[in-house]
């Protein structure tokens, strides 16, 4: 049975539709492995409940940190709500269980392609201030897609 709607929010339907961007690109490199010079930075909350990460990486990073696929990663599996990953941090393989509702951030530099999402808690929508409109990486500037545009700021 679907939940009765008093108001459509917008907001949360254009990123569950970009969020699925996401998803099938990395179902692309969960297949195929990653094509030519594509590769993907994904920042996620650290903090977010469904977020599963070794305690080591979760006191250095407490509320977010950065990944980055490329050409060392493994095991990379996509469901229907998250992805796991197994990446070495200090030389030891770790495995990674990342909600997408926690991805804060995904780019790809090859693809100067980015997209920057704010998170839902209990509803509330919370900005991303620490996200610049277009942010570096590696050199070349990313095309952003930021929600705040597109923002009732009534």
């Amino acid at each position: 049975m679907t939940e009765f709607v008093s108001e459509i929010n917008y907001d949360k339907l254009i990123e569950k539709s970009l969020k699925q961007v996401v998803v099938e690109a990395l179902k692309i490199a969960e297949t195929q492995g990653l094509p030519g010079e594509n590769h993907f930075y994904i920042t996620f909350k650290t903090d977010h409940p469904d977020t599963i990460i070794p305690e080591t990486l979760k006191i250095q990073y407490p509320e977010s940190m950065t990944i980055v696929l490329q050409h060392q990663y493994s095991n990379l599996i996509v469901s229907e709500t998250c992805f796991s990953v197994e990446l070495s941090f200090g030389g030891r393989p770790q495995s990674l269980i990342i909600p997408f509702d926690a991805i804060t951030y995904f780019a790809d530099p090859y693809a100067k392609f980015g997209l920057s999402f704010s998170f839902y808690e209990n509803g509330d929508v919370h900005a991303l201030d620490d996200l610049e409109p277009e942010k570096k990486v590696s050199g070349e500037t990313a095309q952003i897609i930021s929600f705040d545009s597109f923002r009732n700021k009534s």
